[in-house]
């Protein structure tokens, strides 16, 4: 039987390794000429093979048969190896001169910190030396006369210690600081910037009504406050030349209706609806001391009067009452001090009778057109109410289902905690300064007090959402919504409240659709 080796034919031209001869080639001859210059050559080395006096013996009869032995090549590799450098093999050398370069630095470094910490505590030292100082010349300025006292500086005289330093010091004191920079200094400067863009568009010949909007979304300043208001409602005229006319011929006219009809107040048909005046007036804020003065009170009294005689459709409504006040306090700041707090700091009969009558005046007509939006608030069944409370009540079932579940497990109804939300504006539910920020949007929004007062209510309702989670039964969940802690909310806390709110008016206001849309199961 033949063997494997002699039934393996090997094809014609077709090297069978690098040994055969035949279709070798080129390979072979490169490899045999070239054994040297590559690398991964063989090499003779010191073994068993070629022990070191063989190849020493070798060499010598080399050298007597006058053979010079070819001079040896360089490897092709070492060659490359030893001209090229990585960018990791640094020598000893270089890693020296690197450590010497940062330590250098390093000691530069420290010695500047050394020199600045030195210099500032010697800049504290003259510091609280000028001022010991400052502070003893001041007491012997006291108690020596002027012509005996060292000669000071004019800072020093004007009773600024602190930027005070003596003349003979040899160093100049600052200017003191004016009042009007301390004033700039308090106020951001992004405040300030706000202030200037509201007086430009105010003192224009035509105020531009959509800039205004826009300028008064995130609040009005209180300075400009009255005048943007009776603007924003549509009380003043935009020309700035017929506002004067528009203001006297207007307070005549409430005037006119006060001479007319509140003498009436006491007739059969009206005497019980008076009355309803009378007994809510003390009732509105009655924490606040500015609504318990008597005087306050008669001019609440005859603005709501006139204004149910007016509007016999609704006549007057318990919660109407509470509308008045923010108009109020906003038009006597026009005639008072900056700095005064009105709601509790002003006495009422310090101003003159006129002011009394313009701001009385001004508040009834601006009311007026507040009402003239939501009339179908305090109509009979007041159906503007109910409306809204449906509205807001697919509205939360829409952006907070868990909590709408929460509620209506316990029995709770959105009528029982949001009528007053939606009667008198979370006017009981904020404080008054609050309530202003708040009437800055909505008169800045196309009906804010409508419609944009909706989504401010469920943006509140969702703010307290967690808390009324916690709740397990209906006394606990009614208790906290009725009386919820917002007390002390600042104008940034209703910034907030009136961002969520934006949010949602984005996502319902313009698919009126979808919050009826029942979720199919």
């Amino acid at each position: 039987m033949a063997s494997a080796k002699e039934n393996v034919r090997v094809p014609t031209g077709v090297s069978s390794g690098f040994g055969n001869s035949k279709g070798s080639g080129k390979k072979a001859t490169h490899w045999k000429k070239n054994s040297e210059r590559l690398p991964g050559s063989i090499k003779p080395v010191y073994s068993a093979k070629y022990p070191p006096s063989e190849i020493l013996h070798q060499a010598q009869m080399r050298e007597q048969s006058g053979v010079k032995p070819r001079p040896k090549q360089k490897d092709a590799f070492a060659a490359f190896d030893s001209t090229t450098s990585d960018a990791w093999e640094v020598n000893d050398e270089e890693l020296l001169l690197l450590k010497a370069r940062q330590l250098s630095l390093e000691k530069q470094r420290s010695e500047q910190a050394e020199k600045d910490a030195l210099a500032q505590q010697a800049l504290m030292r003259q510091d609280r030396l000028s001022s010991e100082e400052v502070l003893d010349e001041v007491k012997g300025h006291q108690s020596r006369d002027d012509s005996t006292s060292p000669p000071v500086s004019p800072s020093l005289r004007s009773g600024v210690p602190g930027l005070a330093v003596r003349q003979s010091s040899g160093l100049e004191a600052p200017p003191p600081t004016s009042p009007m920079r301390l004033s700039s200094m308090a106020m951001p400067d992004r405040e300030n910037g706000k202030l200037e863009k509201f007086k430009q568009l105010l003192s224009g010949q035509n105020t531009e009504l959509d800039e205004l909007k826009k300028l008064s979304w995130s609040g009005i300043h209180k300075s400009v406050r009255p005048t943007a208001w009776k603007l924003l409602l549509g009380y003043l005229p935009a020309n700035t030349d017929r506002r004067q006319l528009t203001l006297e011929r207007k307070r005549e006219e409430y005037f006119g209706f006060v001479d007319q009809y509140y003498g009436t107040r006491t007739d059969s048909l009206h005497k019980d609806m008076f009355r309803q005046i009378h007994i809510d007036i003390p009732r509105t804020n009655p924490l606040v001391p500015l609504f318990q003065q008597p005087k306050v009170q008669e001019i609440f009294e005859r603005i709501l009067y006139i204004w149910a005689i007016r509007h016999p459709a609704s006549g007057y409504v318990q919660g109407i009452n509470d509308l008045v006040t923010p108009f109020f306090v906003v038009f006597l700041t026009e005639h008072t001090a900056a700095n005064v707090d009105v709601t509790e700091d002003l006495d009422i009969t310090a101003l003159s009778t006129d002011k009394l009558r313009e701001v009385e005046a001004d508040t009834f007509w601006c009311m007026s057109k507040l009402l003239d939006g939501i009339q179908d608030n305090y109509t009979f069944a007041q159906p503007g109410i109910q409306a809204k409370i449906n509205s807001l009540k697919e509205l939360v079932q829409r952006v907070n289902a868990s909590l709408h579940v929460h509620l209506h497990s316990h029995q709770v109804e959105y009528l029982q905690f949001a009528f007053r939300w939606m009667n008198n504006l979370l006017m009981r539910e904020l404080p008054l300064k609050g309530t202003i920020r708040l009437w800055d949007t909505y008169m800045s929004e196309p009906e804010g007090f409508a419609v944009f007062h909706l989504y401010v209510c469920a943006a509140f309702l969702m703010k307290f959402a967690d808390d009324a989670k916690k709740e397990r039964d209906f006394q606990g969940i009614m208790l906290l919504l009725q009386n919820l802690p917002t007390a002390h909310w600042t104008n940034q806390d209703i910034s907030l409240l009136l961002a969520e709110a934006y949010s949602l008016k984005y996502m319902f206001a313009d698919a009126p659709r979808h919050l009826n849309q029942q979720v199919k199961k």
